[in-house]
């Protein structure tokens, strides 16, 4: 049977924190970076990134297979610093997901991790090797979460390429 606890990955982007937090912090990007990921939005009401707040997200992890919902709940939103939220799934156990984003001069040094807080049961684990057909969850999310940092990273340096840009232009006077 497999095991998650804990797992991280980390790139430096060229671009400031501030930039890259708002690309993460927006859930409803999150299937543009991530390759599990299909769809993703706000509920109740939530329009952006804030303690409590739930998004539904839609995962998928093969073509051939069924795709699954859960309901995350941000746990930390501390623009530039860190976003973070936690995704429970009867079965599936309890996982919290954090980005943390540290200034290195005008670049930021960006990592994913993921914490198991209640593990998955016999039962889920069942679930996700035979419904849909993960025999290596770990490697799974590790290269999900290598890809999501490197989709991240190429927006970012665009976003900020873009900013910069705008600011050196000549105002108009």
């Amino acid at each position: 049977m497999q095991t998650l606890d804990r797992d991280e990955v980390s790139v430096t982007i060229d671009a400031r924190p501030d930039v890259v937090y708002a690309l993460i912090s927006d859930v409803t990007r999150t299937p543009e970076f991530s390759p599990e990921i299909i769809s993703c939005s706000w509920l109740d009401g939530a329009t952006g990134p804030a303690v409590g707040a739930r998004f539904k997200a839609t995962n998928k992890t093969n073509p051939r297979r069924p795709s699954w919902n859960n309901t995350p709940v941000v746990t930390v939103a501390d623009p530039g610093r860190e976003f973070a939220f936690s995704r429970t799934e009867k079965f599936a156990g309890t996982i919290i997901w954090r980005y943390l984003l540290e200034p290195e001069g005008s670049r930021t040094r960006l990592t994913e991790s993921y914490t198991v807080l209640e593990p998955v049961s016999r039962l889920g684990w069942f679930v996700i090797e035979k419904l849909f057909g993960n025999r290596d969850r770990r490697g799974d999310l590790r290269r999900g979460m290598m890809e999501t940092l490197r989709r991240v990273s190429a927006a970012a340096e665009s976003d900020q390429r873009a900013l910069d840009s705008r600011i050196a232009e000549p105002q108009a006077g």
